[in-house]
């Protein structure tokens, strides 16, 4: 998911900017989110677990926001975010991800 939405947001800034900012800057910042989560699971500790878990309700408020949002005023965003309808263009990972990652990371602290 992280190298995915880090070349899509990637491309897109790169590209097609102008179009459509919000969205890109959103795709850009979800792929951030991605690779720290990533690298703190990889780092591992207490700290990276604390972090990552942070990270994971960060992005599930995101989600959540956007994915409502979307769908409440699709006109704010001509093209499409990682975060647009909950994920819908990623099979909804954007959304399961984060709720994934938040109980394993609870789970792992036991």
């Amino acid at each position: 998911m992280s190298v995915g939405a880090v070349s899509r947001s990637a491309y897109q800034i790169a590209t097609e900017f102008e179009h459509a900012p919000l969205a890109y800057a959103l795709s850009a910042v979800a792929a951030l989110v991605y690779a720290f989560i990533t690298y703190t699971l990889v780092r591992g500790g207490e700290t990276a677990r604390k972090a990552a878990l942070v990270c994971c309700a960060a992005e599930l408020v995101g989600v959540l926001t956007v994915g409502t949002w979307t769908l409440a005023d699709p006109s704010a965003f001509p093209d499409a975010t990682v975060w647009s309808d909950y994920g819908m263009g990623y099979l909804f990972i954007p959304v399961l991800l984060p709720v994934t990652g938040i109980l394993w990371l609870r789970k792992a602290r036991r």
